[in-house]
C-alpha cells in the first residue's frame, strides 16, 4: 500500500493546546503508512514558531507560507502550489484561518481536506467574530471535520453540518513525553520555601477567564499565606490580568512567567493543576497534569467533565464560582492521602482513555477513507 502524504496547516498563536496536539498528532503517526508534513503561516518577525521547530526536530518536513499581515489571499496560493510540487493527498487544518485558507487552496490543488476543531470562541472584537463566521462557513464546505469531544461535535452539528460528514475522534495526549519527565514517585512536591505551589498551563486569553483563578487565589490566601501561584503561558489578557494580580493583596505570590519551553518540568513541581476555562474542547493541559499524576480542580464545563469525575478524578467547582474553587484547592493542598487518591485516579483516567496513539491510529484510518473515496 502507497503511503498516504498529509500536510497539517495551521496559524500558530504560540506553542499552546493546538500547537501540541498536531505535534502529538504527528508524532505518533506510523511512518510507515503516513508521510505527515507541516506548513504554518509566516505573518510577523515576533510569530511563535516552536512548532515549526519541534516539528524539524522529528526529522519530519516542515513549511513556512509566507502571509503580510493577519489575512492574506497569497497564501491561498502559495500553499496550493506547495501541496502540488509535493503531491499531498489530503490537508489537515486547525482553526478558523487555516480552515479558510486550507479550503480555497485544496480546491485548486484538487485534494481531500479534513478539519480538527479545537474550540470555538466567544470573541469580544468585532473583526474577530466576522473571522470566526467565515472559518464556520468553511467548516461546512471540507470533506470531513473530526471534532476532539462530544461538545465539539454537538457545536459542529449546531452548524448545520451531517453527521455523515462528522467523525468524532476524542483527544489524546503525548503520553511518551510526560513519562520522560515524570518522578518514578508521587510528584507532590512544594518550593523549597514549603510553598504549595497552584498552576496553570495554556493561553492568556479570554475565553480562559484567568480573572476568576486570581480571585480564587487572593480568596485562599487570605486564610494562607504558604501558597503561590504560577501562570505560564502569554495571550492578549496578560497586562489586564497582571493589573489585576497587583492589586490584591496576594500580588507578591501570583506569577506570571510567560511561555516555558520546561513546562513539563514546572507542571511536575506543581501541587494542584487548575484552570477556570468558560469553553474547551477536552484540555490538552490538563490531561498532561493528570497524565504526570498531579491533582486537578476546575470550574465544570464541558469538556472537562469528560477528565474530571467529580472527587474521584479531581474537583470540580460551578462555573464562576472563585470561592468555591478556592475550598477544591484547600482540600487538595491540606488532605494529602485525598489528593494523593485524586491524583493516581486521574492519571489512570488517562492512561486508559486518553493516549496520542489510539488518536493517531483513528486518524490514520481516516485519512485512509478519505483518499479512498470518489474525488
Amino acid at each position: 500500500m502507497n503511503k498516504i502524504k498529509v500536510l497539517q496547516f495551521i496559524a500558530p498563536s504560540g506553542f499552546y493546546g493546538a500547537e501540541m496536539w498536531v505535534l502529538a498528532l504527528a508524532k505518533h503517526l506510523d511512518r510507515e503508512r503516513v508521510d505527515c508534513s507541516l506548513a504554518v503561516t509566516s505573518e510577523s518577525a515576533d510569530q511563535s514558531m516552536e512548532l515549526y521547530k519541534r516539528f524539524c526536530a522529528l526529522k519530519l518536513p516542515a513549511y513556512k507560507i509566507p502571509m503580510s499581515g493577519r489575512f492574506d489571499i497569497r497564501a491561498v496560493f502559495r500553499l496550493r502550489n506547495l501541496i502540488k510540487k509535493e503531491g499531498f493527498s489530503v490537508l489537515h487544518t486547525h482553526g478558523y484561518k487555516s480552515d479558510i485558507l486550507g479550503l480555497m487552496a485544496s480546491r485548486l490543488a484538487g485534494i481531500k481536506i479534513v478539519s480538527t476543531p479545537h474550540g470555538f470562541e466567544n470573541a469580544p472584537d468585532l473583526k474577530l467574530k466576522l473571522f470566526i463566521k467565515m472559518g464556520c462557513y468553511a467548516l461546512k464546505k471540507v470533506d470531513k471535520v473530526a471534532p476532539l469531544s462530544d461538545e465539539l461535535f454537538r457545536d459542529v452539528q449546531q452548524l448545520g453540518i451531517s453527521n455523515k460528514k462528522i467523525q468524532l475522534i476524542i483527544n489524546g495526549v503525548d503520553l511518551d513525553e510526560i513519562e520522560i519527565e515524570r518522578d518514578k514517585e508521587n510528584p507532590l512536591v512544594s518550593t523549597d520555601k514549603g510553598e504549595k505551589i497552584i498552576g496553570y498551563i495554556g493561553q492568556v486569553a479570554h475565553r480562559k477567564n484567568l480573572g476568576d483563578m486570581i480571585n480564587a487565589f487572593d480568596i485562599l490566601y487570605r486564610k494562607n499565606k504558604n501558597v503561590r501561584l504560577q501562570i505560564i503561558g502569554d495571550g492578549a489578557k496578560r497586562k489586564e490580568l497582571e493589573g489585576l494580580a497587583a492589586k490584591l493583596d496576594s500580588a507578591s505570590k501570583i506569577e506570571f512567567l510567560g511561555y516555558r519551553k520546561d513546562r513539563l518540568k514546572l507542571l511536575k513541581e506543581m501541587d494542584i493543576f487548575s484552570m477556570t476555562s468558560s469553553l474547551e474542547g477536552i484540555p490538552r493541559c490538563m490531561m498532561e497534569a493528570m497524565g504526570m499524576g498531579i491533582p486537578v480542580a476546575a470550574f465544570n464545563i464541558q469538556g472537562v467533565d469528560k477528565l474530571i469525575i467529580h472527587e474521584k478524578t479531581g474537583l470540580m467547582a460551578e462555573f464562576g464560582n472563585a470561592e468555591q474553587l478556592s475550598k477544591c484547592w484547600e482540600q487538595l493542598l491540606f488532605d494529602s492521602q485525598f489528593a494523593k487518591m485524586i491524583a493516581q485516579n486521574g492519571r489512570r483516567h488517562i492512561l486508559e482513555n486518553f493516549s496520542a496513539k489510539r488518536m493517531a491510529e483513528e486518524y490514520t484510518g481516516l485519512f485512509q477513507e478519505l483518499i479512498s473515496s470518489k474525488q
